[in-house]
């Protein structure tokens, strides 16, 4: 941004703006329309769940280098990039009439939020060095009202199995996503340190920087636990936002009582994540992220034993709070334990999230189509639970909470 120059709209603004639009945009292309729209292609539980899972696969190969990319290239142009993906890839869900048809179309869609995740967090994180879990927690919110919005208006744009305007909405938030990330561009100052590598050191220097961040990142054992919780969390998150409409889909629920379902899990999240952004400031990131696992865990255990509605709405708000009391502190404490709250450490952070997400809906079809719902959710609730133990474990000692150092 010029110095001196008055914007009736901050940067930080802007750029909560653009996440909203754009996770509204992804989200309502698979919640809950996604799962519906492969079953009406003939395809079984069985193999559903691997191709809900193909735009988050993608997340595991995209996600460290766009990390580290931006910090060699520069945050704004990698997330211009991922809007590009954002704004065309919905239409192309208007061409699919196979399912093999739908699993290209999920990889593309897949490299938006792959590269916008870690991207955008970094910006943050470099943005705001005081209150930074709570600045990185109101960034998540917004990007969360569009999550919350988008089961809401999703499942009241399906008509049966017609779900071309679902897709034509997807289309229209994801083109407002990129102008809004023109916008960003315009007036997002970026400080010195995210353009040292080129600008002091060269591109050749940049790239070397990448690689030394690359190396300390993924030999710190805090952060590699830190990046298996959120695996963890996102392994549920998947498990349920696919396989919960598929169950209620069989009690013979209506796709627009399905979605409100998941507005209240997501909209809980959203209210909740700034306040547990702050009290992971204050009161450290190791305890929240433990108490969330195991809320997550009850709430998921129970789900298939329940059939009333109001009773499925206090289990997902209480899912939904457990996602806000672990991810509020989770992008926060890699940003604190990595050497500069850099990209690459935020990409680790997303792929390894992203491996979790990816491996919700596969794992959980195929537990569905042997053990049925119960099971299935049962050993969901299980990951969660004996994850929360490991990390409490594992975080003990210098090994787990130290900050990474360079070698010199």
């Amino acid at each position: 941004m010029t110095p001196g120059r008055r914007t009736l709209v901050s940067p930080f603004l802007w750029l909560c703006l653009m996440g909203g639009f754009a996770i509204f945009s992804s989200t309502m292309s698979k919640n809950p329309a996604l799962p519906l729209f492969i079953k009406s292609l003939g395809v079984d539980e069985g193999t559903l769940g691997f191709i809900a899972a193909a735009s988050t696969v993608v997340g595991i190969v995209v996600s460290l280098p766009a990390g580290a990319l931006s910090d060699v290239w520069g945050r704004r142009r990698v997330i211009l990039l991922s809007m590009v993906v954002f704004a065309t890839a919905p239409f192309l869900y208007l061409l699919v009439s196979a399912p093999w048809h739908l699993v290209l179309v999920r990889v593309y869609h897949g490299l938006a939020t792959a590269i916008l995740g870690p991207v955008a967090m970094a910006a943050v994180a470099d943005t705001f060095q005081q209150g930074r879990g709570e600045r990185m927690a109101w960034y998540s919110s917004a990007t969360m009202v569009g999550r919350f919005l988008a089961p809401l208006v999703g499942g009241l744009l399906i008509v049966g199995d017609d779900f071309r305007w679902v897709y034509l909405g997807c289309g229209v938030a994801g083109t407002l996503a990129l102008l809004t990330a023109l916008q960003v561009s315009r007036t997002m100052a970026v400080p010195e340190r995210a353009t040292d590598p080129i600008t002091r050191r060269g591109l050749h220097g940049g790239w070397r920087e990448m690689r030394d961040e690359l190396r300390i990142v993924l030999t710190h054992r805090g952060i590699l636990l830190t990046s298996t919780v959120e695996a963890a969390q996102y392994f549920a998150f998947g498990a349920v936002e696919t396989f919960l409409p598929l169950y209620l889909r069989g009690l013979g629920w209506e796709a627009r009582a399905i979605g409100p379902l998941f507005t209240v899990q997501v909209m809980v999240t959203t209210l909740t994540k700034p306040l547990m952004g702050r009290l992971s400031d204050r009161w450290g990131r190791e305890r929240p992220i433990v108490v969330g696992l195991l809320a997550g865990a009850a709430a998921v255990v129970a789900m298939p034993y329940q059939a009333d509605y109001w009773s499925l709405a206090a289990l997902t708000a209480l899912f939904g709070l457990g996602v806000a009391t672990v991810t509020a502190s989770t992008s926060a404490l890699v940003s604190d334990l990595s050497r500069a709250a850099s990209g690459a450490s935020l990409g680790v952070l997303s792929s390894v999230m992203d491996v979790g997400h990816s491996a919700g809906p596969m794992v959980t079809g195929l537990l569905v189509s042997t053990w049925g719902y119960s099971g299935a959710f049962g050993v969901v609730a299980g990951v969660l639970g004996v994850l929360a133990v490991a990390f409490y474990v594992g975080m003990r000692g210098p090994e787990g909470r130290g900050r990474a150092t360079r070698a010199r």
